[in-house]
């Protein structure tokens, strides 16, 4: 059997030291972010398409919205 760990004999070199906290939270920030741009974008061939897609459906869907009465609105007022 191999000797890996300090208490058994080993050098204890191998195990390389724990990372400061804000590095491991830098690095767990940027795991998260890579897992959740995968996740969005799987089985999607053409991500910025989609994203493209999503974005004109909502301004659509805001140049539907009535302009509240009061002109709320900045349009041309005929006078």
């Amino acid at each position: 059997m191999g000797m890996c760990l300090p208490c058994h004999g080993g050098s204890g070199n191998d195990l390389s030291p724990t990372p400061d906290r804000e590095t491991r939270r830098r690095q767990l920030t940027e795991t998260a972010e890579q897992r959740q741009k995968e996740t969005t974008s799987r089985g999607v061939k053409n991500p910025q398409a989609v994203e493209r897609n999503k974005k004109n459906k909502e301004m659509e869907k805001q140049e539907m919205r009535p302009s509240p009465p009061g002109g709320g609105g900045g349009g041309l007022k005929v006078g």
